[in-house]
Formats: C-alpha cells, sequence, structure tokens
C-alpha cells in the first residue's frame, strides 16, 4: 500500500484531485489484489482519464498558432479633440494582452510560414474591454466578407488529397484580383517577419473616433514597432520552419525574459466624412490604403509587453478578442468586412469557449459586469440576487454616452449584393508598392518568392490567368515572374477605368 503521505512539489502544492482532496500516489491504482480487476470507485484514475479525454478545446479555424504576453498601453498625447475614450487621457496607463498568430496555419504549423500576422490586442479599460483585432499587414485578399470562407478554404487542405495545394490557392487570388494588393504584401519579404516582437500592426479596417461633443473622424490605426520592422528571406524562414518551427514564440518569449521588452509607437491617421466623401479610393475597402502624405500618422501613445504568460493555454489559447468589443468615443464604420466579424467572432468564440466566455479571467473586464445574462455552461459569475430581468424592484442604474450617434451617418441607396467589380483603382496602388516602394533587392525576393509557390500550379490557365493580374500591376513584374518559371509572357488583365469605381458617400440631410 501507498504511503498516505501526500506528495509536495518544490512549490509546496500538495497533489489533490479535482475536488481538493489530497491523494498520496498520483500513478498509484486501485484494485483487487495484484493483478487484479481495477475498482471503479478510483476516482482519482477515473478524473484523470475522464479529464485527459477531454483536454483539447475546438482549434481555431484561423489564427490556431500563436504567441502571446501581457504589458501596457500608455497614452502619451492629448487627442480629445478627436476621441472621448478613457483609455485615451494623457499619462493614463492601461493593462493589455496580446497574441500574435499566423492566419492559415494549424496549431503545430510553422511560425515563419509566409502567411499575414494576427495582431490581435485586449485593452482592459476603466469602461470595459477594448479588443484591436489587427494584422501585420495595412491591407488584406478581400472586401466582400461572403468571400472570406472560400478564401479560406482554399489556404487550407484539399478535401480529397488532404494536402495543402497551390492550384487551390492561385486559383482563388487569380478570379478575384482586388486580392493582389495583399499579395504583393504577402509575398515580398513583409509575408515573413522575424517573430512576432519585430513587426508592425495595422487596424486595416477604417474605424470611427467619436468626441464628447458627438463629432466624429475616420481613423486607421498603426502600430509601429521600435527599431523597425525586421524579416527573413524565403530560404531563412524555410530553414527555421524545419529547425524550430517555434522560432516566433520561443524569440518573443526569450527576448522579455531578458528584459528586451517590445515597444510599439501607436498612431493614428484621421479623415473626415467631407475628406472620405473626396478621397480617391472607397474608405470602407479593406484592400486600399490611405496615403501617409495626405493623411499624416498623428501619435496618441506607447505601448509595452513585459510579461510573459504563466500558463499558456488559460492565458493565450482561451484569449477571445473580437472587433465588437468596444468603448465608448470608438466606434466601428460600415466596412462590410469589418460588419461581418463583428458578428463571426464572438460567434466563434461562444462555440470554442462557451457561451460565458467572458467571465474566464484572461478576458474578465476589470471594471464590474451588470446585466440580465445569466446561467449557461461555465458561469462562473451568475451575478448573485441581482434580478435578470429589468426590475423597478432591484433597479440597474444606466450610464448613457457623453454624446449622441443617431446621426453618424445617413445611408441612401438600393440594396447591393456585388462588391466584386474589378477597375483601375484595385492595381493603382499594387504598381505603386512594385514602381516606387520595392528596390532592386525586394523586387528580385518577390519575384522569386512568387515563382517558387507558383511554379507548384499544375493548371496552366491558372498560371496564364494570376500571370496577367501581375501584368496589370506592371508588365515587367509579370514578365519577371514568367521567365522565372519558363512561361509564355502573358498580356494584362483587362479592367474597366477608375471612373466605374463604386466610391464612398454620404447622404445629405
Amino acid at each position: 500500500m501507498p504511503s498516505p503521505k501526500a506528495v509536495e512539489t518544490k512549490d509546496g502544492a500538495v497533489f489533490t484531485a479535482s475536488n481538493g482532496a489530497p491523494v498520496a500516489e498520483p500513478y498509484a491504482a486501485h484494485r483487487i489484489g495484484t493483478n487484479g480487476p481495477l475498482l471503479i470507485q478510483d476516482f482519482n484514475l477515473i478524473d484523470s482519464l475522464a479529464h485527459f479525454a477531454r483536454e483539447r478545446i475546438p482549434e481555431r479555424v484561423v489564427h490556431a498558432k500563436a504567441a502571446g504576453a501581457h504589458g501596457y498601453f500608455e497614452a502619451t498625447e492629448d487627442i480629445s479633440d478627436i476621441s472621448c475614450a478613457s483609455l485615451f487621457q494623457k499619462g493614463k496607463k492601461t493593462p493589455i494582452t496580446a497574441r500574435f498568430s499566423t492566419v492559415g496555419g494549424e496549431l503545430g504549423s510553422a511560425d515563419t510560414a509566409r502567411d499575414p500576422r494576427g495582431f490581435a490586442v485586449k485593452l482592459k479599460t476603466d469602461e470595459g474591454n477594448l479588443d484591436w483585432v489587427f494584422n501585420n499587414t495595412p491591407v488584406f485578399f478581400i472586401r466582400d466578407p461572403t468571400k472570406f470562407p472560400h478564401f479560406i478554404h482554399t489556404q487550407k487542405r484539399d478535401p480529397e488529397t488532404h494536402l495543402k495545394d497551390a492550384d487551390m490557392f492561385w486559383d482563388y487570388l487569380s478570379l478575384n484580383p482586388e486580392s493582389v494588393h495583399q499579395v504583393m504584401t504577402l509575398f515580398s519579404d513583409r509575408g515573413t517577419p522575424n517573430g512576432y516582437s519585430h513587426m508592425h500592426g495595422y487596424s486595416g479596417h477604417t474605424f470611427k473616433f467619436v468626441n464628447k461633443e458627438g463629432k466624429f473622424v475616420y481613423v486607421q490605426i498603426h502600430w509601429r514597432i521600435r527599431g523597425g520592422v525586421q524579416t527573413l528571406d524565403n530560404e531563412q524562414a524555410g530553414k527555421l520552419a524545419g529547425d524550430n518551427p517555434d522560432y516566433g514564440i520561443e524569440l518573443l518569449r526569450s527576448e522579455i525574459d531578458a528584459g528586451k521588452f517590445p515597444t510599439w509607437d501607436v498612431y493614428v491617421q484621421t479623415m473626415t466624412a467631407e475628406q472620405a466623401e473626396q478621397f480617391r479610393y472607397n474608405i470602407l475597402d479593406l484592400t486600399k490604403v490611405w496615403p501617409h502624405s495626405q493623411f499624416p500618422l498623428r501619435h496618441i501613445g506607447t505601448a509595452v509587453l513585459n510579461e510573459n504568460p504563466k500558463n499558456y493555454f488559460a492565458e493565450i489559447e482561451q484569449a477571445a478578442f473580437s472587433p465588437s468589443h468596444l468603448v465608448s468615443g470608438i466606434e466601428p464604420s460600415a466596412d462590410p468586412v469589418l460588419q461581418s466579424r463583428l458578428f463571426s467572432y464572438p460567434d466563434t468564440h461562444r462555440h470554442r469557449l462557451g457561451v460565458n466566455y467572458q467571465q474566464l479571467p484572461v478576458n474578465r473586464p476589470l471594471v464590474p459586469v451588470a446585466n440580465f445574462q445569466r446561467d449557461g455552461f461555465m458561469a462562473f459569475d451568475n451575478q448573485g440576487w441581482r434580478p435578470n430581468y429589468q426590475s423597478s424592484l432591484i433597479p440597474l442604474t444606466y450610464k448613457k454616452k457623453p454624446y449622441e450617434d443617431a446621426k453618424h451617418e445617413l445611408w441612401l441607396g438600393h440594396a447591393n449584393v456585388d462588391l466584386s467589380f474589378i477597375t483601375e483603382l484595385d492595381f493603382e496602388q499594387p504598381r505603386a508598392l512594385w514602381q516606387k516602394v520595392f528596390d532592386d533587392t525586394q523586387k528580385a525576393h518577390f519575384v522569386h518568392n512568387v515563382a517558387v509557390h507558383i511554379v507548384n500550379v499544375k493548371s496552366a490557365a491558372v498560371k496564364k490567368r494570376q500571370l496577367s493580374v501581375f501584368a496589370a500591376v506592371d508588365q515587367s513584374l509579370s514578365d519577371r515572374i514568367a521567365q522565372a518559371i519558363n512561361h509564355p509572357t502573358v498580356k494584362p488583365l483587362e479592367v474597366p477605368p477608375a471612373e466605374k469605381a463604386n466610391r464612398f458617400s454620404l447622404a445629405k440631410n
């Protein structure tokens, strides 16, 4: 028989079953005699096996592989002229949890894969939680939210072979040319950042900042890493994927342990409604950026990560971010992809973590939560005796926003189901990236990175179509890729002129 003395660990904790009762020997099992059958009375054994079979929660469909850390955001400037959000009061520090991820990779995939990086930050403000669910690229592949599941399916595994498929990947991109701006970014060295602590973060979507008078400006939010972006070339990233697939997680953790705290300067670009109507591009189009020359960066604060998680699952894997988690003074725009994310993110958290995911410690707001939601799985804080309806007996008090938002935007128009039209506007910014931003080395890397991927496409039609998309950006770009994969020169994709574009507009009062 095992000794009744409880097993103790170095930190003084006593080994117990899940009900808190001390267990004399973790490896022991109740059985009859030396070789007899096990006894179902052994709660520790049954408890251990039953929990083990249920340890895995559903893997995120996207952003499955990630690193994370804690820190703070400090408001360093007075921006009360554009937002009344409390966290922006100059000098205020707000605790944050950040989670960085690849988008398409599975939980065991390599951190250095060519992929956009998720850049999610939970800010626990004194007015509730604010989540900034960004990427490390300023644009994305789509502007029509219905395309998102289709796009992600093409980045995953073929349903027949269960293999990643270059034909699927490039077939989708070539059929949806608005994706080319993100493709230009993804297949540059920006597509393989040197870990998670040496990259910028971008809202991509347009949001609105609102001041206490109710006046709003459209904003794009930028987190710019101090020390500048660091990237890997294609071969470095590939080698690390084999040698150390957890390179990004390890690098972030080791830098924080060494006191090299990743620090970002946080900026916004602002645009009035009148400027938005005169802007060349639609500000609700996730495939476009706002030129800094027209809309300069305005510094609003600093963000620092200075604490590693003590338990990854509890503090990072269970972290649940959503762009719908907003606070007064920050509002969503009508960007259709953003609007769809406002629904889909909480929906997936309810599936993955349960209806009370906001009550988990990493997600729980610092401020008290009082509402009429009760019960459900894992109701850690079920709000006690308070009525679960709007009661006159024990009423809740209500705090209004400091501004009215009924007239922020007035929309007038017919029902429109097609956001997929392509015009010359979709190629202007990718063309500027190729002709004015990339130097000769970056151009050579881009051509190489595309060539070593697209050469695996079996369909001649898909190759030709994607080369025609690149030719619409710049003929020399298409020709260089064609030469690299031994393909004939391809003419540009024919697209309507910019005048056919559906610009952003507001109805007049």
